[in-house]
């Protein structure tokens, strides 16, 4: 088990950057790819990015490419998606979402994959 705890959302310009923070429990961090997803009010949870247990693959949703960058650190127990350039549409709920795996290079976009959900941060970006 799991629990993971979103921080670093909150209200900001179009153009402006943030950084959202996942904090994970627990000692098997390293196990565990995680995935970033939001929800916009009236729409469904959609991928946003995803990193491998090992760190060394990413994948991005084409909405966020070259905007949003996701990054770990697994000594930190901590899930990182610096998001810049930021844009009215990206305003939603972010889910932090991680799921175990033995290879270290394996990742997801599906939200079927992932077992371990964080309840969510708000980003409203104004225009």
């Amino acid at each position: 088990q799991v629990q993971l705890v979103e921080s670093g959302g909150g209200l900001v310009q179009a153009g402006d950057s943030l950084r959202l923070s996942c904090a994970a429990s627990g000692r098997t961090f390293s196990s565990y790819a995680m995935g970033w997803f939001r929800q916009a009010p009236g729409k469904e949870r959609e991928f946003v990015a995803a990193v491998s247990r090992s760190g060394t693959s990413t994948y991005y949703a084409d909405s966020v490419k070259g905007r949003f960058t996701i990054s770990r650190d697994n000594a930190k127990n901590t899930v990182y998606l610096q998001m810049n350039t930021l844009k009215p549409e990206d305003t939603a709920v972010y889910y932090c979402a991680a799921f175990t795996t033995y290879s270290p290079g394996r990742l997801s976009t599906s939200a079927e994959s992932y077992r371990f959900w964080g309840r969510g941060n708000q980003v409203t970006v104004s225009s």
